[in-house]
């Protein structure tokens, strides 16, 4: 079985969320099985070619934009786990601070950027005589793939028998432009109709690969079902029902290389499920760096977050009040609107030996948060798939989720009778059902019986990226025998 992974971010190199950990963790999952794995992506002017040994190739592509030829280099670096990363670079499209916009916007030429990484991918593999069976897409600025092989490549022979996978991870983000940017992408006006790339007198490059890939994959199996409907389908809800006996919704894995108690180099102490000491000792640290009173019988609730209406942080400002009146304690990490910035200032000030607040983004932070806090909230709105929650249970810090995408397949809602289950959610989208979880959650905590089963439960659970890659094979090999 032989893989091309082609995203416009992937981990180490270029990362802005949750697509560039898939593209960096499943294709070591996937060697890891004996798949051959190849990586394409662009070769931004942030990617260190000195820390990441990235060299030139003799290997050079050449792209119809226009009545213009661009071409591009490719580099190459292969990775610790073995997998051939080939780094596409054209300085006019990718040699910019920023992947895909500015705090100004989007890039204005962000079509043509895409529409000729998507051409340069292909001409690279053909270029490279790299043979694959699936080319495995993601996302909008990967979607023009599926479209051109069948119809620009469709008589090339050397992509013969060759599928596309497309991975939708957010289907919030589309990579809709005005109809003028067709002839940048080099297709037929023919394809400009409802059925096809036309959306509201628009281009739309996710829906041209929904129409042509040969299968479409989401990152979780609630959310390939919630995405038919009007609520979450983002206006292509018609397109994908056009398509529903082709989607699959395959769970993101967690890399437990880089999220692991019992290795974890960014927190105080490590622990494991056997001795939960230094969970203890990470939490103390963890209410230190927040300026919070060391309490250690008093719940601490974690937020690690795109500070954005979609994670449910519209529930949080009715909630916080309510919340507030309780013995809790509650640590947010995160950026993003300016409204919630506000927000939280205000609060932390308001309750300020009840709430910290970290207006920004660290790594070592979000470690300390997960591994020192009793339980993690994440009220979303929709959630495609989720991975805090899974880091979450890892560290022994229960999850209290909405009942949406990735968070309702992995969350179990906990049983006081039984005593099984991993976390608490609820289903409406409704401060008052949060509170309710929440809680429950905090009587559950102050059964020190009861706490200590669940956060057994949760230090149990595997999502790891060998039960996602397992799915993602046979999804390969379904299509190739196709």
């Amino acid at each position: 079985m032989k893989i091309v992974l082609v995203a416009s971010e992937v981990v180490p190199f270029a990362k802005t969320g949750g697509l560039a950990d898939v593209a960096g963790a499943l294709p070591k999952a996937l060697a890891k099985k004996g798949v051959s794995v190849s990586v394409i992506m662009p070769y931004y002017s942030s990617i260190s070619a000195k820390q990441f040994k990235i060299k030139p190739t003799k290997t050079k592509v050449r792209v119809k934009i226009l009545d213009q030829e661009v071409e591009g280099k490719i580099y190459k670096t292969t990775t610790e786990d073995n997998i051939n990363v080939y780094f596409i670079e054209q300085p006019k499209y990718f040699d910019r601070k920023e992947l895909y916009q500015t705090k100004e916007g989007d890039f204005k030429d962000n079509a043509e950027r895409f529409s000729f990484f998507s051409k340069a991918a292909i001409e690279t593999i053909l270029a490279l005589k790299l043979k694959c069976d699936v080319i495995h897409c993601n996302d909008w600025q990967t979607s023009l793939i599926p479209v051109y092989l069948k119809t620009t490549y469709s008589n090339n022979k050397q992509l013969k028998g060759v599928k596309t996978l497309l991975t939708i991870h957010n289907l919030g983000y589309q990579g809709v432009f005005w109809h003028m940017d067709m002839p940048f992408l080099g297709l037929d006006w023919s394809l400009f109709t409802f059925d096809k790339l036309e959306f509201y007198g628009k281009i739309n490059f996710l829906k041209g690969g929904i129409v042509f890939a040969d299968a479409i994959s989401t990152v979780s199996k609630k959310y390939a079902q919630e995405i038919l409907s009007p609520e979450y389908g983002c206006g292509l809800e018609n397109a994908l029902k056009q398509r529903a006996h082709d989607i699959y919704g395959i769970l993101n894995g967690i890399d437990y290389t880089d999220w692991d108690p019992k290795t974890d180099k960014f927190i105080p102490k490590k622990f494991t499920l056997s001795n939960l000491s230094g969970k203890e000792s990470c939490k103390s640290e963890l209410q230190k760096r927040f300026k919070l009173p060391l309490k250690k019988n008093v719940p601490v609730i974690g937020i690690v977050s795109r500070l954005a209406a979609q994670k449910g942080f519209d529930l949080l400002e009715n909630a916080i009040p309510t919340i507030m009146e309780k013995d809790v304690q509650v640590v947010v990490l995160g950026t993003g609107e300016t409204r919630y910035h506000e927000l939280f200032e205000i609060f932390s000030k308001k309750y300020p030996t009840k709430m910290g607040v970290a207006l920004t983004f660290n790594n070592a932070i979000a470690h300390l948060i997960e591994a020192g806090s009793d339980m993690f909230l994440m009220p979303s709105r929709y959630e495609p798939c989720g991975l805090n929650q899974m880091i979450s249970m890892k560290y022994g810090t229960t999850p209290i989720v909405r009942a949406t995408g990735g968070l309702d397949d992995s969350v179990i809602p906990f049983n006081f009778k039984t005593l099984k289950g991993n976390g608490f959610k609820f289903n409406n989208y409704d401060s008052n059902d949060m509170i309710l979880s929440i809680n429950q959650a905090i009587i559950g905590f102050h059964n020190k019986k009861i706490w200590k089963t669940l956060v057994k439960n949760d230090m149990n659970e595997d999502f790891s990226w060998d039960r996602s890659a397992k799915e993602y094979i046979a999804l390969y090999k379904k299509l190739s025998v196709s």
